[in-house]
């Protein structure tokens, strides 16, 4: 899917939404557990219950990853439903892949490939830290993203990426700069947390026509009309994540009815800021 692809979505739901599926089995329902593969069918109906609001979904690897084969199973099984919807959803592998260059080619394999991997995701968080060689593998499969880490929503991001150099570049900025020589705004997106809503309009000047996602919207506190503020660009540019706002609004029974309600108030919101930067009418 290419940015002119991404951004036909985004107008047909008016919604720049991604549902970050951070499934952890300790927190779904505890009514699902007598499934055959309760963190699937916890998946299942959380797509379901909100795929008419989202455009893009954003498995955590950690959530599957940490439960060996169980967990990859369980994120086979998601990626074959999502299947089904590929022509209306962008599907994002949240693992912040990064390392020399043959083991990025791995790595790149084992989240497009899908003849050999059986994943075939959109796109692919990337960690920058090791430079050009350790981001090019994933650039080089046709039609896919890699989105990397710039400006993170976490407390620790301080410690490195606010670091100014004695150029007084800080190092998130020199990471914008330099990585835009990797690749385009067909195939290369940033993270940028929502807790730093106020820098976007910095981040703007530097990647001013590269698609951003957002996390940090929802339990964690960004506010979306201020990264709508900073962020928003002649083809909206956006995607913002909620994972545990919307996964994880109630752990009974009514999970899928109550996550589609979180669901719906965000797209809800997202068309008005879409109508009022004349993205739709």
């Amino acid at each position: 899917m290419n940015r002119k692809q991404l951004f036909e979505l985004i107008r047909q739901k008016r919604s720049f939404l991604c549902v970050g599926l951070d499934s952890d089995i300790n927190k779904i329902p505890a009514h699902l557990l007598d499934s055959d593969d309760p963190v699937f069918e916890f998946n299942r109906q959380i797509i379901e219950a909100t795929i008419k609001f989202a455009v893009a979904y954003k498995p955590n690897f950690a959530f599957y990853e940490s439960r060996g084969s169980k967990g990859l199973q369980s994120l086979e099984k998601t990626m074959l439903f999502l299947k089904k919807y590929e022509n209306e959803v962008f599907t994002i592998a949240d693992a912040k892949r990064g390392d020399i260059g043959n083991t990025s080619a791995q790595y790149a394999k084992s989240v497009f490939d899908e003849p050999s991997s059986g994943f075939s995701f959109n796109a692919v968080t990337v960690a920058p830290y090791m430079g050009e060689d350790s981001v090019k593998p994933f650039l080089d499969f046709e039609g896919k993203w890699a989105i990397i880490l710039a400006l993170t929503s976490n407390k620790g991001s301080d410690d490195f990426q606010l670091f100014s150099d004695t150029d007084g570049k800080r190092l998130f900025e020199r990471v914008l700069e330099r990585s835009q020589q990797w690749g385009n705004t067909n195939n290369l997106m940033y993270v940028v947390g929502a807790t730093k809503a106020e820098m976007l309009g910095d981040i703007r000047k530097i990647v001013p026509g590269h698609f951003l996602l957002v996390p940090g919207v929802g339990a964690q506190g960004g506010s979306l009309h201020e990264v709508a503020k900073y962020g928003l660009n002649d083809h909206c540019g956006l995607l913002v994540n909620a994972s545990r706002s919307i996964i994880f609004a109630s752990k009974g029974p009514d999970f899928a009815e109550k996550a589609k309600a979180e669901a719906a108030a965000m797209q809800e919101q997202m068309e008005t800021l879409l109508r009022d930067a004349g993205l739709i009418d």
